[in-house]
């Protein structure tokens, strides 16, 4: 009886223990997914988002009047 208890006792210890989740680092080397610049990325179908996929000027345009459409003061004055 009392080998069943500390067989409870140490499979619930076990269980408890908490691993390791950080991945090994490898010196020089990034493991995430590389970035690529926004304005090489497509608008989305469904969004209001109007630059042309590659063009970083008129993505920064597009950008622009978002945050003018965000601006209270800009809104209020309109």
């Amino acid at each position: 009886m009392i080998r069943v208890l500390l067989l409870i006792a140490l499979l619930g210890l076990a269980a408890c223990a908490e691993r390791e989740q950080v991945a090994d680092f490898k010196k020089g080397k990034y493991q995430g997914k590389p970035d690529t610049p926004p304005w090489d990325n497509a608008p989305l179908v469904y969004g209001s988002g109007k630059w042309t996929k590659g063009d970083r000027a008129s993505w920064e345009n597009q950008i622009k009047t978002r945050q003018l459409g965000q601006n209270e003061d800009v809104r209020i004055s309109q």
